[in-house]
């Protein structure tokens, strides 16, 4: 893992919401679920759509790609439906002080 990189202030993705970011030159998808911030790959493993275009199903805590309609996981990065068989890497956040940090995980594989 690497180390912790501010990314943004928490108003800047309401609840609800996505932000792409780039970390490393490495494409972050960060979303806000009600309050609670997950960090995964932007980039979707079946078809290299963004996946902070996508949809959130807040209920499942899912993004659905905006392409093919893969669900992921936004807590392990798994896939929850097809045509998507892989999973993408998810990214450890902290909030400080009302900022949010990224420290991004190996690549899945």
């Amino acid at each position: 893992m690497s180390e912790f990189v501010r990314v943004c202030p928490v108003a800047d993705i309401p609840p609800g919401h996505a932000a792409r970011v780039d970390i490393d030159e490495t494409p972050v998808a960060v979303f806000n679920v009600d309050g609670d911030f997950f960090a995964l790959d932007d980039t979707c493993s079946h078809a290299m759509a963004s996946l902070s275009e996508g949809e959130l199903d807040l209920g499942r805590c899912a993004v659905e790609c905006p392409l093919h309609g893969s669900q992921f996981d936004l807590r392990s990065g798994d896939p929850l439906s097809l045509p998507a068989v892989d999973g993408v890497a998810v990214h450890p956040v902290e909030v400080r002080d009302g900022e949010l940090w990224v420290a991004l995980s190996p690549p899945r594989g």
